[in-house]
């Protein structure tokens, strides 16, 4: 997981520099180790450590607890499938520590909608897993979390990174603890499709386009994309203008400090159509990728033999999770993986992650969210794969395979070198939430990539009403 949000106190241009050598590097990094990586690859928590003999890491306990007999406790989280049942995982090793009763309750994409609602009617969860950054500080500023604790914040100093800390923090007030991040600029592609097209991996857009219609003559639709779920829209959007319009307009339009009818929205727009616009590189034209959900748009690229719905798919580490668990392809022989193509000078690297806040007071939640700054709370979910942990004490030998180490180590070694999912800052109502603002605004521009001044408009009204600016 990649930021524009800058860590509070630091100037942000005094880190840019540095910045795109080091996203560059854990691209590189990344899709180097993908290359390398053989059908032993697991990813989904059956490996033994993989990656060179390695016995994985070993487990202990770094982090006291206290006794919570009798107390009940209830998360929330955006997670399904193979991800929740992971971190239920990691939820029942907190329940053997503490003796407390931990319950898992799913919100669905639109969780500020959902948590709001709990809010509302005095029901909140005790932790929430927020997604977005930008609804962290929404709910702080509305009083409606529990600052962080002593011990919370005690793990927190000696695991994370300053930017980290204070991506969790709002006012000064810590809140959150970052738990799970992700690398939201890759695109995987199935090797037979390629190889049978004659195809090379693309570096820049235009190869992308070319690489694209050289697969679609080939007989196979050459891009899957998940348009019914309006996130994955907003990451093809974010990647080609922090790499086309640059970190200082990235910026600059995070904070909605200029309008998105900016010429550099209309650019990134017209950047973006060149493959909405052109039925035959998408994998059921624009009316099937509306239809198609992120985890569809996975298993249909790499499902099918010689013959798939399509050859690639865009989008972060977490795919691996749904290539492992709901295919037979083998990462590293069938699926590999390739930066997001560079659009401008540089390819763009955008993270994301997910936090945990407390709602409501009391020892049991703050207990939850000092676990979940340890390293042994982290621990348990890299054994079992498809995670990447910003915390920098986690040996790099809990990760089941050389890919999620590689991108792990990356992300550490930036340390606070990083950007942001710039939907993620942004308030829920205009991206975070099903059905309106910027998800619905790009859902419509897929439908009609034809109308840019549509879309800009549409996107310009929706954030104004958010932003409040």
């Amino acid at each position: 997981m990649r930021t524009v949000l800058s860590p509070s106190g630091t100037p942000r241009g005094a880190r840019r520099t540095r910045r795109a050598g080091v996203v560059r590097a854990a691209t590189a990094a990344l899709a180097a180790g993908a290359l390398a990586l053989t059908a032993a690859c697991g990813g989904g928590g059956d490996s033994d450590g993989g990656g060179g003999g390695d016995d994985g890491a070993k487990s202990e306990v770094t982090v006291d607890l206290p006794k919570l007999d009798g107390q009940k406790l209830q998360v929330a989280a955006v997670w399904t499938g193979s991800e929740q049942k992971n971190f239920k995982a990691v939820l029942d090793e907190f329940e053997k520590r503490t003796g407390a009763e931990v319950s898992f309750v799913p919100t669905g994409d639109s969780i500020s909608t959902f948590l709001g609602t709990k809010i509302e009617g005095g029901q909140p969860p005790d932790v929430a897993m927020l997604p977005q950054v930008g609804v962290l500080k929404q709910f702080a500023e509305q009083g409606r979390l529990q600052p962080a604790g002593a011990e919370v914040k005690k793990q927190l100093e000696k695991n994370f990174s300053q930017g980290w800390q204070d991506l969790g923090a709002h006012d000064g007030e810590q809140y959150g603890v970052y738990f799970k991040a992700a690398n939201k600029s890759l695109i995987w592609y199935n090797t037979a499709a390629f190889e049978n097209a004659g195809a090379q991996e693309p570096a820049t857009w235009g190869e992308f386009i070319e690489t694209s219609r050289l697969i679609s003559d080939s007989g196979v639709a050459p891009v899957s994309v998940g348009g019914a779920d309006g996130w994955t829209l907003t990451d093809w959007f974010e990647n080609i203008y922090l790499s086309q319009a640059g970190p200082e307009k990235y910026d600059q339009l995070a904070e909605h400090k200029i309008k998105w009818t900016d010429p550099s929205v209309e650019k990134a727009l017209e950047t973006l159509g060149e493959l909405f616009g052109d039925k035959t590189l998408l994998a059921g034209g624009q009316n099937g990728a509306l239809q198609t959900e992120f985890p569809k748009s996975v298993i249909q690229t790499f499902t099918g033999g010689d013959a798939p719905k399509a050859a690639m798919v865009f989008e972060g580490d977490f795919v691996a999770v749904n290539i492992t668990s709901d295919t037979k392809a083998k990462i590293g022989t069938d699926a590999k993986v390739f930066p997001f193509p560079a659009v401008g000078d540089d390819a763009p690297v955008v993270s994301a992650g997910d936090v945990a806040v407390a709602l409501k007071k009391g020892k049991g939640a703050q207990a939850l969210l000092t676990f979940l700054a340890s390293t042994d709370a982290a621990q348990i979910w890299a054994e079992a794969g498809g995670f990447i942990s910003p915390n920098k004490e986690l040996d790099l030998k809990a990760y089941p395979d050389d890919v999620q180490r590689d991108i792990a180590k990356a992300l550490i070694d930036a340390g606070d070198d990083f950007r942001f999912d710039m939907s993620d800052q942004a308030p829920a109502s205009f991206g975070g939430t099903k059905g309106e603002g910027e998800w619905k605004a790009l859902q419509d521009f897929l439908k009609n990539p034809d109308d840019v001044a549509g879309a800009m408009k549409d996107l310009e009204t929706a954030a104004a009403k958010a932003y409040k600016n």
